[in-house]
């Protein structure tokens, strides 16, 4: 497995590539398909959106689409691919176990896909799986998270959608660090499938039942930002500490503004476009272009320190490999 700490600055791929350029390239160098989860979360959005300049520019024919999470819908799409005779497929999998038959249908058909953000529990069927290093990013984010609480608090924590198995391993994350401090009393944890106004939802239910809660960890910003919402709405949000974990740029602001600690940036716009240059030298060359499968690409924080730093959607300067 490699791990890699990428650059995170990525504004030249946001630029729009001439179409008269990409065009011009498009009719030799075919299509490459692109499937991801929501893209009415920002961070899927980007996902989809960088993976489809990046292909544009090194000259193919790119579409977006999306599942929402539906595995029925993500096997139709990869027949789509397959019938289009898509070079490549970069694919945000709806479910670990789900998705292997989607997978495994587009290799059959001689297909390589590339997964993007979250893994399949099977190796040997992807070309590639790029995603976050989740654990090192749950960790970052725990750390911080107690720095900014303390030893002693009452929390909640909101867990993201359980056929994903991030959730899982940003929720051990952050239990092993939490556990370490006898102090913090986890006082609920709800899932709340990395969705805004499940968040809120959630969060109102909670805040009847606990009312003296100190704290809110949360598998991502959208969970994390409608806890937010709703302990606004009563009168909560200033003697509670929120952390999220995305590093969207609605998070950002919120950090900005005070009403998040910090985010866990995910390097989304890096391995993004990294999956598409991989297909990219797959197609020319036969051959993965990485010969380890799983690559885990380092997270970092974003702080009231160094907000002012985020540049684009998930894109964050002065960071090395």
């Amino acid at each position: 497995m490699l791990t890699r700490r990428a650059t995170l600055l990525f504004g030249a791929v946001l630029a729009a590539t001439p179409l008269m350029s990409m065009s011009a390239w498009a009719q030799d160098q075919g299509l490459i398909s692109i499937i991801v989860n929501d893209p009415s979360n920002p961070y899927w959005f980007t996902e989809g959106e960088v993976a489809r300049k990046t292909a544009e520019e090194l000259g193919y024919k790119a579409n977006v689409s999306a599942h929402k999470g539906d595995t029925n819908t993500e096997s139709n799409l990869i027949d789509t691919a397959i019938t289009n005779q898509a070079k490549a497929i970069i694919l945000d999998p709806a479910n670990a176990d789900g998705s292997v038959g989607a997978v495994r249908k587009a290799v059959d058909a001689g297909i390589p896909v590339f997964l993007v953000n979250a893994e399949i529990n099977q190796s040997g069927l992807a070309t590639a799986q790029l995603v976050s290093n989740n654990a090192q990013g749950a960790a970052l984010g725990a750390q911080q998270w107690v720095q900014a609480v303390g030893d002693e608090a009452k929390y909640v924590e909101f867990f993201g959608n359980p056929a994903d198995n991030n959730a899982a391993t940003r929720s051990n994350g952050y239990e092993t660090v939490l556990s370490q401090y006898p102090g913090l009393e986890k006082v609920a944890e709800e899932v709340a499938n990395w969705d805004r106004t499940q968040g809120y939802n959630k969060m109102q239910s909670i805040i009847q039942a606990n009312p003296n809660i100190d704290a809110v960890i949360s598998g991502n910003d959208e969970m994390a930002l409608g806890a937010i919402a709703a302990l606004k709405e009563a009168n909560m949000l200033d003697d509670v500490i929120v952390g999220g974990f995305d590093g969207s740029p609605d998070a950002v602001e919120a950090i900005k503004a005070g009403e998040m600690a910090y985010s866990v940036l995910q390097p989304v716009a890096v391995f993004a476009e990294e999956a598409v240059r991989q297909a990219d030298y797959y197609i020319k060359n036969g051959e993965p272009m990485v010969a380890e499968e799983k690559q885990l690409f380092d997270c970092v924080l974003i702080t009231p320190d160094n907000v002012d730093q985020y540049t684009g959607p998930f894109v964050l300067e002065g960071m090395s490999n």
